[in-house]
């Protein structure tokens, strides 16, 4: 019978279900049925460690209860309700947020995830400063709506240029350096410079903001370079611009902190926020604004709003999963299982695979890059990545890839004998795909 469930799981995907990112013919998904912490299973039983975090979101592990039991009290005393009221749970929300920000920060306006977070931080940033542009970089990506997808630097922004007022450039990428750097310190100043001739190219005058995810997530887990976020600051406080930071991935415990650029010496003006917030259990995002940005609407309408903005029930969820975030310390144990676990793991792996160009991340935040030699650091094929997967898969570990990469990013509730497990798991799958020639 369990089988049975998910045959039917698997054919009524294949006819009815439309599917992002994706040619639609050839698809064969897993069957996810239910999960709990780091693990999920099928219908018949079969468990996989969930390597991936679903989209890189799931940061507290599945069916946490007390967000469970948080979204089930909501939804017994008040399913839903329009924004354009004042609603306890939502409150305690935006409060549970801005307690984790810099000082400074006032105000939260909710979205529905993450995409629409940087649609509307744009917005709040072109009406504030009365200015159009907004830069990005090439190596990013912000959503897939119509300012967020064009502000993506990758192959996903050209079918999409639909939108306005945006400009790109390089940002550090020691590995794989636009810059002929061979150094961090040299990678960081000469992207800095970089960055501030392309503000001079294009005008300060006619720039609103500089859009940053605060480490690049989907494009590689690109931590940047010391210094480099706090230049970039020193820049836009230069020439008069906004800084945004983008946190959607990157924030809420994903590199074993609350937000990713605590550990950069940098305050922004405005972040966005979604997925870790509440491990996507509801879907919601936002943006988190500061003091001088929200006074600008104490008298003048916000052109912009959503029928589910601060959904009580996202509003709940967010409430429970910050809450036990910091009362377990499941913060803490991402930096801790991080620094002790993860990327001794894979530096190890990194030693016996030639396969492995990089390992680089931090917290549960990681990237393996995978290269065809080392010397040339020729990036392998979708091939050789296709391989990879289904030997993970195969062995019981539900991976995340992007490009020539394995990203490496559990829930933060990870263990230490998990992590041994993946290991071993992964070990295993690049043997067999380095025996088979790539």
């Amino acid at each position: 019978m369990t089988e049975d469930l998910d045959a039917l799981a698997k054919q009524l995907d294949r006819e009815h279900v439309f599917h992002s990112w994706s040619a639609q013919a050839g698809l064969d998904l897993p069957v996810i049925a239910g999960g709990s912490g780091t693990v999920v299973w099928d219908h018949a039983g079969r468990r996989m460690l969930d390597f991936s975090s679903q989209l890189v979101n799931v940061n507290i592990g599945h069916q946490h209860p007390a967000v469970v039991e948080a979204i089930r009290a909501q939804a017994a005393e008040l399913a839903t309700i329009g924004p354009a009221t004042a609603n306890l749970t939502r409150g305690q929300a935006a409060e549970r947020i801005l307690s984790h920000a810099p000082e400074g920060f006032t105000k939260v306006f909710f979205t529905n995830g993450g995409a629409d977070a940087i649609e509307n931080a744009i917005r709040m940033a072109r009406l504030h400063t009365g200015r159009d542009t907004i830069l990005s970089t090439y190596r990013s990506y912000h959503g897939n709506t119509g300012a967020a997808i064009v502000a993506t630097g990758d192959w996903r922004r050209m079918p999409n240029q639909f939108a306005r007022g945006h400009v790109h450039f390089f940002g550090p990428y020691l590995y794989r350096t636009e810059f002929w750097a061979t150094t961090p310190e040299e990678e960081c100043e000469r992207a800095l410079h970089h960055l501030e001739r392309v503000v001079q190219s294009e005008g300060p005058a006619t720039i609103a903001a500089l859009l940053l995810e605060s480490i690049p997530g989907t494009a590689g887990i690109l931590v940047p370079p010391p210094g480099y976020l706090a230049g970039v600051r020193a820049l836009a406080d230069k020439y008069g611009l906004l800084l945004i930071l983008d946190e959607v991935m990157a924030g809420f415990g994903r590199t074993g902190r609350w937000f990713a650029f605590d550990g950069h010496d940098v305050v922004p003006d405005l972040i966005t926020f979604a997925k870790g917030v509440n491990s996507g259990y509801v879907p919601v995002g936002g943006v988190i604004i500061s003091e001088p940005i929200a006074a600008t609407f104490d008298e003048r309408v916000f052109p912009g709003g959503l029928t589910y903005s601060g959904h009580p029930l996202a509003a709940a969820s967010i409430v429970a999963a910050l809450d036990a975030m910091q009362s377990e310390g499941i913060v803490e144990n991402a930096r801790r299982v991080g620094a002790d676990a993860i990327g001794p793991g894979l530096r190890a792996l990194e030693e016996k695979h030639p396969l492995i160009g990089e390992v680089r991340g931090e917290g549960v935040f990681w990237a393996l890059e995978l290269v065809a030699d080392r010397e040339t650091r020729e990036p392998v094929g979708a091939d050789v990545i296709g391989r990879l997967k289904k030997e993970l898969v195969s062995r019981g570990l539900l991976p995340f890839t992007a490009d020539n990469r394995i990203h490496v990013v559990p829930p933060c509730v990870v263990t230490d004998a998990e992590v041994e497990q993946a290991m071993a798991i992964y070990d295993e799958a690049l043997t067999s795909v380095e025996g088979d020639g790539h």
